[in-house]
């Protein structure tokens, strides 16, 4: 069984920073790892996505060259490291672990899920 917390969302202004992170107890370490969000409204969106030895990554188009995933196996946490942050980005944001292998955009591939961490940015 694996557990996902995450932490460090809150409310930023436009253009600000914030880094996310993931700690998942149980063993995480050949899964792939996901960052989903949910904005009020909307569906559940892919955000980006890490290998499980953390060499290859994936992001949705609006975020590319704004966010980072990374994750730290020793720590068994993941991080999103969010800058340039625009009032779309506003949502509630989820951690999950994947497949093991590869990389997924589809929820449905992720068996764990966390509670979420509120991402507020306003403009």
């Amino acid at each position: 069984q694996v557990q996902l917390v995450e932490s460090g969302g809150g409310l930023v202004q436009a253009g600000g920073s914030l880094r996310l992170s993931c700690a998942a107890s149980g063993r995480t370490f050949g899964n792939s790892m996901g960052w989903f969000r949910r904005a009020p409204g909307k569906e559940r969106e892919f955000v980006a996505a890490i290998a499980w030895n953390g060499l290859s990554t994936y992001y949705v188009d609006s975020v590319k060259g704004r966010f980072t995933i990374s994750r730290d196996n020793a720590k068994n946490t993941v991080y999103l490291q969010m800058n340039s942050l625009k009032p779309e980005d506003t949502a509630v944001y989820y951690c999950a672990a994947g497949p093991q292998g590869a990389m997924s955009k589809s929820g449905v591939n992720y068996a764990y899920w966390g509670q979420g961490t509120q991402v507020t940015v306003s403009s």
